[in-house]
């Protein structure tokens, strides 16, 4: 999407904020099987956890990056209100924007904001004058997952070895390059088998981005949702990149770091605009988000990442996982479940759960925005 009005985002410390957002147009409320049953749009008073409880369905779907955040998120608010009902299929951002264009899901995750493109269908689902909206949720860092036997250290790998690797150019372990970033290390002939994401996914968009905007010459494909990069095996979802990495020997893929944490794979270090070699850890990433910028206009509110920052604790393969929702439109008989749910992903309580789940916290300043566009859905 085409960014227009930026306001800085400052301060490196990390506390904030992130939401969760659903929607129905009141004419078009999901009536596929499987999809939302109404809610009687009443709330309880607020429990012990801090939640302040609504009942009712949400049907949810989209990116597998944010899927360990939603089911922990899920989990609080469904302990705590036992008339509600969250389920979230981590399908892929790809397939999340389109069974929310096609009105067959209350919000969509995505690693992405709406394209140009994007926009009209989906603000066409939430009814005539009505707009689909941006919301950033779940910050994460993308950790470059590998699997090299007798290899015990993390790798240094710059933008460009990398970008040579995922575009085929690089195919041995050995390989001149991958021996330069890293000195006295012993490394062995293996095949370099890559893995990228099969379905159209954000986290192929903002690897991708991070490939093109620090090494275009030996990455020149620009960023997408569908992989753009020459060669590699494609493998549906964050799960199952992270499975094909851990069962090949010589694999290598990018991926959620929670997923590289939760099937014990190695990360590698990876290199920034200025050739720095940077640790993928949640502190490290949030280093880098921390100088994003914020655009916001009718569809909500996208970060912009600067490339060019290269901090050595900063790490720059990132993404954020929005929720595609609508603004305004929203069937009144859910509206009191879409604004709970919301209120909880906003909470201190629920953000300060995301480091431990391999995730990071938006900057504090982008909290009383967030929170400002929460409050505005109707």
């Amino acid at each position: 999407m085409k960014l227009q009005r930026y306001v800085a985002v400052a301060g490196a410390g990390l506390i904030a904020t992130a939401t969760l957002a659903a929607c129905g147009s009141n004419n078009n409320s999901p009536t596929a099987s499987g999809s939302s049953a109404a809610a009687s749009g009443s709330s309880s008073a607020s429990s012990a956890s801090g939640i302040s409880c609504a009942s009712g369905t949400l049907t949810l779907a989209g990116s597998s990056a944010q899927k360990n955040a939603i089911d922990k998120w899920t989990k609080d608010y469904q302990g705590a209100c036992s008339g509600a009902t969250i389920n979230y299929n981590p399908s892929g951002s790809g397939a999340g924007l389109t069974s929310f264009q096609q009105n067959q899901v209350d919000f969509a995750g995505s690693d992405f904001p709406m394209a140009t493109t994007d926009v009209p269908k989906a603000d066409a689902r939430c009814g005539s004058g009505n707009n689909a909206i941006d919301i950033p949720l779940v910050p994460g860092a993308i950790a470059v997952i590998y699997n090299v036997s007798g290899v015990t250290s993390p790798l240094n790998l710059s933008a460009q070895t990398l970008a040579k690797i995922f575009n085929g150019k690089i195919t041995t372990w050995n390989d001149p390059a991958i021996t330069k970033d890293n000195p006295g290390v012993s490394l062995p002939s293996t095949k370099i088998t890559t893995f990228h994401r099969a379905d159209k996914s954000g986290t192929s968009y903002n690897f991708s981005n991070y490939l093109n905007q620090t090494d275009a010459a030996d990455f020149p494909a620009k960023a997408n949702k569908a992989w753009p990069g020459s060669g590699g095996q494609g493998e549906n979802g964050s799960a199952g990149v992270a499975q094909a990495v851990k069962t090949t020997s010589g694999g290598i893929a990018y991926d959620e770091i929670s997923y590289a944490t939760a099937n014990s794979l190695q990360t590698a270090k990876v290199g920034n605009a200025q050739g720095q070699f940077v640790e993928a850890t949640t502190a490290n990433a949030s280093a880098f988000i921390a100088k994003a910028k914020v655009n916001q206009n009718d569809n909500g509110m996208q970060l912009a990442f600067d490339y060019s920052y290269s901090d050595p604790s900063a790490y720059p393969a990132v993404l954020v996982t929005y929720e595609i929702a609508c603004g305004s439109g929203n069937n009144s008989s859910q509206l009191a479940l879409i604004k709970s749910f919301l209120d909880y992903g906003v909470s201190t309580t629920a953000q300060t759960e995301l480091p431990g789940a391999g995730y990071v916290q938006l900057p504090t300043n982008i909290q009383s925005q967030v929170k400002t566009l929460i409050d505005s859905i109707k």
